[in-house]
């Protein structure tokens, strides 16, 4: 299996969101579903905490001091 990226996993997970809110789907599909929504929540939750921990090393300073700055796009 490819290493999922974050992307994909946020787009699985909006799919997952669009067919149960349809109510459309019997109680164990809903259910698997769910778990899998779960896992890919969760997913993401890390790969946000390790993106964010990669841009707080690289706001740090020669002497390791780290400059914390709110993120404006």
């Amino acid at each position: 299996m490819a290493k999922q990226t974050f992307e994909q996993a946020i787009n699985k997970l909006e799919q997952i969101v669009k067919d149960m809110e349809t109510g459309d789907l019997p109680l164990e599909q809903t259910l698997k579903k769910f778990e899998e929504g779960v896992k890919l929540s969760k997913f993401c939750s890390c790969k946000l905490d390790e993106t964010e921990k990669k841009i707080t090393v690289l706001l740090g300073d020669t002497q390791g001091n780290v400059t914390e700055k709110p993120f404006t796009p």
